[in-house]
C-alpha cells in the first residue's frame, strides 16, 4: 500500500505506541494534522504557545518514562519550541519533536515561515534529522525514537519539509534499528567495579551523590539498597531528587548552591566519594579548585564518557547504565570477603550530626505575614508528601526542592540545567496526561507563571484539575537576592509593580481563585484547594514576605564549605 508522508509520520507515532502528541498547527504541518483527525490511536493535546507543547511533553516524559512527542509548524513555530528543547537538552529528556518545514524546492529561499531548524537546533538537541525523501521518512522516524532513548537521552528533532507529507512510498516500519556509528556502553567494566567496591569498603568518610541520571535509569529501588546495605550518608542534586527517600535518616538533603550545611561539608570532606548519574556541575560543587583542595578517591558512574572527569578528576571511572552498574555493584559486595570498618564509620556519622545540628533549613516565623517555606511546609502535610510537584525558576524553585521531602522518584519536575522560567505551568499540564488521577501541584512566582499563563486555556479545554502555589512576593525573587547580597541593594529592573488581579485572572479561564494574605489561612486554604476542588485548578495566589531569602547559600566562585547562611547575616 502506498502512504503519503503525512500518514506514515502518523502511523509511526502508533508503531511506537505513543499516547499523547502535544502541539500547535501551522501550515506546512497541515496535512499531518489531517491525517492526525482521522485516526484514535493516539490523541493530541492543542497548548496554546509552542514552548508550553515541548514543556508539556518533557515532563509527560519525565514524570512516565516514556517519550515525549511534540508536533509544531515551521519557522516561528520551530523558533518557539527552541526554549523548550533547550530545557530538555540540558536535563537528558528523551523526547522527539516533528517540525514541519517549507517546501523542498523552498528551501534556503527565505520562503515564508522558512528557519534553519537543523541548523538552529543543532548545539541542543542529541541529534536532528531533514527528511529529503520520502523513502527516508520511516527508518528516520525509527532512529529518532531510538536516539533518543538510548544512552544518555535527549531531544531528537525530526524536520519535515512540506511536500515530503504528501509524496508516497510503500511504507514499512522497521522493528529494530542499529547505528554503526552509535553503540552506546550499557555494562559496566567489571575490573573497575571490583576497584570500586574496594574503595568503598575502605573508606573510613564515604559520601554518596547522586543526580538526574539514577531517576532517568530507573535505579531508585538498585539505589536504595545499596545505600542501605552499606549504611553510607547520601546527597541527592536538584536533579536527583526522590531517587532516595528525603525521609530517610542516611538522606542529608540536597547539596550545592542551596544546598544543607551536612550534605556540603560531608561532599567536602568525606575520603571516598560515589558519584552516581552525576556531573559535578557548577552548583554542585561551586569552586572547583576549592573542591580539589581536600583529598579524595573519586568513583563516578555515568552512562555518558565525555561527563567523567569534564570538570573533577575521578580515581575510578565506569562507563555504563546506573542502574546496571548499581546491580553489579550490589552482587560484589554481597560476595565481599571485608566490610567498612563501622568505627570510622560511626565516628563519621557523628561529625555529620554536628553539621545537623545548625538545622541550617531554619527560617524566621512570623505570624504577621506569609513565609514562603511556610506555604511549601503546609503543601507537603496537606499532600502526605505523595504529589507531583512541577516548579517554575527561582527562589520558590529552591524552597520546593528544600521543604518538600520526595520519597519517590519522578514525582519533583524542575528545569534544572537550563533553568527555564515559565516551565511549571505546562510541565504540570504534561505530568496530568502521563499520571490521570494524580495530586499534581505547580510552585511558581507571580514572574515565571505569567510567561506561559495562557496555558491556563489549555487547562481549561482538558479540566486539568492542577493546583497552583504562586508564592507572591511582587519582585522577580531570585535576582533581588542577588542585588541584595552582591550589588549594593541595587534593584535594577527585579520589581514588579504591575502585577495582575491573579483570582480574576483564573476566573477568567474558568478556573477558582484564591488570594490568601495570612498566615493561619494557609492551611486551610490549601485543604480546601485540594479537597472541596479536588477536580478544578485552584489558584492560590499566596501574598507572601518580600524580604524572604534562599539560605543557605554558596556565592558565586565560593566552595562548597564556604556556605552564607541565615544567621550570619
Amino acid at each position: 500500500m502506498l502512504l503519503t508522508g503525512a500518514e506514515i509520520v502518523i502511523r509511526c507515532l502508533q508503531e511506537e505506541k505513543v499516547e499523547f502528541v502535544f502541539g500547535y498547527p501551522g501550515g506546512s504541518v497541515l496535512y499531518i494534522y489531517d491525517e492526525l483527525f482521522k485516526q484514535d490511536k493516539f490523541k493530541h493535546v492543542l497548548v496554546r504557545h509552542e514552548q508550553a507543547a515541548v514543556h508539556a511533553a518533557d515532563a509527560y516524559s519525565r514524570s512516565s518514562n516514556k517519550i515525549g512527542v511534540c508536533l509544531v509548524t515551521s519557522g516561528p513555530g520551530v523558533t518557539n519550541a527552541v526554549t523548550g528543547i533547550a530545557t530538555a537538552y540540558m536535563d537528558s529528556i528523551p523526547l522527539v519533536v516533528i517540525t514541519g518545514q517549507v517546501p523542498t524546492a523552498y528551501i534556503g529561499q527565505d520562503a515564508f515561515q522558512e528557519a534553519d531548524t537543523v541548523g538552529i537546533t543543532r548545539p541542543c538537541v542529541k541529534h536532528n534529522f531533514l527528511v529529503k525523501n520520502v523513502k527516508d521518512l520511516a527508518e528516520t522516524m525509527k532512529k529518532a525514537f531510538y536516539l533518543a532513548q538510548t544512552g544518555r537521552p535527549g531531544p531528537v528533532l525530526v524536520d519535515i519539509p512540506k511536500d515530503i507529507t504528501t509524496h508516497k512510498c510503500e511504507f514499512a516500519y522497521p522493528k529494530s534499528i542499529s547505528m554503526r556509528s552509535y553503540n552506546p556502553v550499557v555494562k559496566g567494566h567489571a575490573g573497575q567495579i571490583k576497584k570500586a567496591m574496594q574503595l568503598l569498603l575502605d573508606a573510613k568518610r564515604p559520601m554518596v551523590y547522586t543526580g538526574g541520571g539514577v531517576i532517568l535509569s530507573n535505579a531508585a529501588e538498585s539505589l536504595t539498597k545499596l545505600v542501605r546495605t552499606l549504611g553510607f550518608p547520601i546527597t541527592n542534586t536538584l536533579m536527583g531528587l526522590g531517587a532516595y527517600p528525603a525521609t530517610d535518616k542516611q538522606f542529608l538533603g540536597m547539596l550545592g548552591m542551596h544546598g544543607t550545611v551536612e550534605a556540603n561539608m560531608a561532599m567536602q570532606h568525606c575520603d571516598v566519594l560515589l558519584a552516581i548519574g552525576a556531573r559535578f556541575d557548577d552548583r554542585v560543587i561551586g569552586n572547583p579548585e576549592h573542591f580539589n583542595e581536600e583529598s579524595r578517591k573519586i568513583i563516578h558512574i555515568d552512562i555518558d564518557p565525555s561527563s567523567i572527569s569534564k570538570r573533577v578528576k575521578v580515581d575510578v571511572p565506569i562507563v555504563g547504565n546506573v542502574a546496571d552498574v548499581l546491580d553489579d555493584l550490589q552482587k560484589q559486595l554481597a560476595t565481599a570477603q571485608s566490610h567498612s570498618d563501622p568505627k570510622a564509620l560511626a565516628a563519621w556519622w557523628q561529625k555529620i550530626a554536628e553539621w545537623r545540628g545548625k538545622n541550617c533549613l531554619k527560617y524566621k516565623e512570623s505570624n504577621d505575614v506569609i513565609m514562603p517555606q511556610f506555604v511549601v511546609e503546609k503543601l507537603f502535610e496537606v499532600t502526605g508528601g505523595d504529589a507531583f510537584v512541577a516548579s517554575d525558576v527561582g527562589q520558590h524553585q529552591m524552597w520546593a526542592a528544600q521543604y518538600y521531602k520526595f520519597d519517590k522518584p519522578r514525582r519533583w519536575i524542575n528545569s534544572g540545567g537550563l533553568g527555564t522560567m515559565g516551565f511549571g505551568l505546562p510541565a504540570a499540564m504534561g505530568i496530568c496526561f502521563a499520571n490521570p488521577g494524580a495530586t499534581v501541584a505547580c510552585v511558581t512566582g507571580e514572574a515565571s507563571i505569567q510567561m506561559c499563563i495562557q496555558e491556563l486555556s489549555t487547562c481549561k479545554q482538558y479540566r486539568l484539575p492542577i493546583k497552583i502555589i504562586n508564592l507572591n512576593n511582587r519582585y522577580l525573587g531570585m535576582v533581588r537576592q542577588w542585588q541584595e547580597m552582591f550589588h549594593g541593594n541595587r534593584y535594577a529592573e527585579s520589581y514588579i509593580d504591575a502585577l495582575p488581579d491573579f483570582v480574576k485572572l483564573a476566573e477568567a479561564y474558568g478556573h477558582v481563585g484564591m488570594q490568601i494574605t495570612k498566615p493561619q489561612d494557609v492551611g486551610p486554604a490549601l485543604h480546601k484547594a485540594f479537597t472541596e476542588h479536588k477536580n478544578d485548578l485552584v489558584f492560590l495566589d499566596f501574598i507572601t514576605d518580600q524580604t524572604a531569602n534562599v539560605f543557605p547559600m554558596v556565592a558565586a566562585g565560593k566552595g562548597l564549605s564556604q556556605m552564607i547562611l541565615a544567621e550570619d547575616l
